[in-house]
């Protein structure tokens, strides 16, 4: 007759073998049925078009459709909270923008970033610039600087949320130059050029979602906030030559659950790492100006733990941390 102890003991190795039996331990067993991907901004802007071209892609080396779900909100955090509560079996993926970095960092999430979820895969990054109406008065950002200054709290500007580096970027600025705008926080980039185009805002800080209105001459782009001139636009300048010695960027990783076996994670990396060199992929992120960015899990992991420390300091000097 068995003792309690070895009983007990014999029901914990039961136990653990009919959980660990739902999960495809092995690469080879995986995917056997459609993955879904969660996108955390609406239809049409950059992240949604980029991302889904990425996802169509890696679907052709997983053997299984990944479908594309849009859980906008929050300034992009919304969609990597859900992914929190799900199995980690690696059905169920999310892109994690730089939002998602700065939202943790001020506090604003109830899970950890770096804790709970899995880095799968970096594949690009935002390019941010702050756009007005064609028929604006304001020619460069030396002079909407300059009305702001001599008009406080006159002018609106809309970005996907406070937790976007977006709205950090023109706080900065402010706070720099002493020119305050009245921020208008949207769900993303096609409603902020809706908005901009009806006239209920007068800017978009934003990524290049308003590429194809500036293009139609609609929009008047006044300056790019990364290290270089955009190729697209050579003729607007940064930031820095702007006379402001700031730059912003963001990235965007594919991500899972925590807790996803070592070997589907891989799985999930390689399909993802040959979807980025698909043509239909790279003709989006041309289209939108974004570079390829690539990094494996264990790097994607590292930057997201460096880029946390550079927000915690914009934070800080904001005041967005007692906010």
């Amino acid at each position: 007759m068995l003792s309690p102890k070895a009983r007990l003991i014999g029901l914990l190795v039961i136990f653990g073998l009919l959980v660990t039996s739902g999960l495809p331990a092995r690469a080879a067993d995986y995917p056997a049925r459609p993955i879904t991907l969660y996108i955390p901004f609406p239809a049409g802007g950059s992240a949604d078009l980029t991302g889904r071209a990425l996802a169509h892609a890696a679907a052709r080396y997983l053997g299984q459709p990944v479908i594309c779900e849009n859980k906008a909100g929050g300034g992009g955090t919304v969609g990597p909270s859900l992914l929190v509560v799900r199995p980690p079996d690696g059905y169920t993926i999310g892109i994690s923008p730089g939002s998602a970095t700065n939202a943790w960092v001020m506090g604003k999430l109830n899970f950890s970033l770096l804790e709970d979820l899995t880095p799968i895969t970096r594949y690009s990054a935002f390019v941010f610039g702050l756009v007005v109406r064609s028929d604006a008065p304001w020619k460069t950002i030396q002079e909407l600087v300059t009305y702001a200054r001599a008009n406080p709290q006159k002018v609106t500007y809309g970005t996907g949320g406070v937790t976007t580096i977006t709205y950090m970027a023109v706080e900065e600025l402010s706070l720099m130059t002493g020119g305050r705008l009245v921020h208008m926080p949207f769900k993303g980039g096609a409603d902020l050029n809706t908005a901009l185009l009806g006239g209920h805002i007068d800017a978009i800080s934003d990524s290049t979602s308003w590429g194809p209105l500036v293009d139609a001459g609609k929009f008047r782009l006044l300056v790019v906030y990364g290290t270089q001139r955009m190729p697209r636009y050579p003729e607007v300048p940064t930031l820095k030559e702007s006379g402001y010695d700031l730059t912003f960027s963001s990235a965007l990783q594919v991500v899972g659950p925590r807790g996803i076996p070592v070997p589907i994670v891989a799985r999930l990396h390689d399909a993802f790492k040959k979807a980025m060199d698909d043509p239909e992929f790279l003709t989006v992120l041309k289209k939108y100006d974004m570079a390829l960015t690539y990094l494996g899990p264990d790097d994607t992991a590292k930057a997201l733990r460096s880029e946390s420390e550079q927000v915690k300091k914009i934070v800080q000097r904001l005041g967005l941390d007692k906010q």
